[in-house]
């Protein structure tokens, strides 16, 4: 159960991210699976395309899953996450200025990249 909590909390977050800044698999799935989740670095890339299916990932995600690098149950719970979280991240975008959306975004940048790093 824990699991599927640190899951859809990947998902939403890749959701409200998506829709604030219309990112998500790599800059934010991603990175996500390999330090929260502990997922290697292909069966991260794989789970992600397998949350992003359909239409953006089905052939690179086949492609993981023959190699035996997705979590077909991750890729499902991510992609309600992301369907809940854009949703809340599009109408908080349009809240926010542009300016601080482009700090934000700068901000989150730098943090995933650090973390990244020194993990």
């Amino acid at each position: 159960m824990t699991v599927i909590w640190i899951f859809l909390a990947i998902g939403l977050g890749a959701g409200v991210l998506s829709g604030l800044f219309g990112i998500g698999g790599g800059i934010v799935i991603v990175p996500a699976l390999m330090l929260i989740a502990k997922l290697p670095p292909a069966t991260a890339t794989g789970t992600s395309l397998g949350a992003l299916l359909l239409p953006v990932g089905a052939l690179g995600a086949w492609t993981y899953w023959r190699a035996g690098h997705l979590e077909v149950r991750a890729s499902l719970w991510i992609a309600l996450g992301i369907f809940l979280g854009a949703y809340g991240g599009a109408l908080l975008a349009q809240q926010l200025p542009a300016v601080v959306l482009k700090r934000l975004f700068a901000a989150f940048l730098v943090v995933v990249a650090v973390k990244l790093w020194t993990s």
